[in-house]
């Protein structure tokens, strides 16, 4: 079997698995605490309400605070800059079109080009300064790193296929195709983020939904702003 091939099925087919079967590990892990029983009647009658409210204002950055001003900032970057690589770029459109069913129309090229360069730099920032503040450092251990670079592979191993246009697709074959190597490296390393995902602080890309919804709901109960 070629490396492509068993990039493109076994070992697809098993991280995915791993990722699914490992959120919802997590998230059953969490809905099994035991509810409290309510000693009080809430504050605010559409709790849930709440919940939902929580997560979308809790995705702009706190009004009238100021910490770590460029860190925030970098950090805001890289995220977005990593969602519109992801969900923007024309292959990744269509590898999730053949496996779900689903598509939505591309960006330009070269605006997934700088996306990826602005995130890349972002990342390299962000472990610049957790090697170089004190405080970051003691608190980092493996789990950071790990995140970090599992993050990074997948980007660094995409922008080494860049050797074509990919958006709008070409009506002529292109006179050199992607390597399958390099292919095959680039999804391997896409699915050791899938298998790390889970059991790391990269769950965090699922689990703060619940985590805010859950903080939404709490504060509504007690008739606390958020």
């Amino acid at each position: 079997m070629e490396l492509l091939e068993f990039a493109r099925g076994p070992a697809l087919a098993a991280s995915a698995a791993v990722c699914a079967l490992g959120i919802a590990w997590r998230l059953y892990a969490i809905f099994r605490r035991p509810v409290r029983s309510d000693l009080s009647e809430p504050r605010h009658a559409e709790v849930g309400a709440a919940g939902w409210r929580a997560i979308l204002v809790k995705m702009l950055p706190p009004k009238d605070v100021k910490v770590r001003g460029a860190s925030m900032t970098n950090a805001y970057v890289w995220h977005i800059g990593l969602a519109v690589v992801v969900f923007g770029f024309a292959p990744h459109i269509g590898f999730i079109e053949r496996h779900l069913g689903i598509r939505w129309p591309a960006l330009p090229d070269p605006v997934m080009y700088f996306a990826a360069a602005v995130t890349i730099v972002g990342l390299l920032a962000a472990l610049v300064e957790r090697l170089t503040d004190r405080v970051l450092r003691a608190l980092s251990g493996f789990d950071d790193y790990a995140s970090w670079i599992v993050t990074l592979l997948p980007l660094a191993t995409g922008m080494a296929l860049i050797e074509r246009p990919y958006h709008p697709q070409p009506p002529v074959a292109p006179a050199l195709p992607t390597d399958p190597t390099l292919l095959a490296v680039h999804l391997l390393s896409f699915e050791l983020l899938l298998v790390w995902l889970p059991f790391g602080k990269l769950a965090h890309a699922v689990l703060v939904f619940v985590s805010r919804w859950r903080t939404g709901v709490e504060f509504a109960r007690k008739g606390a702003a958020l």
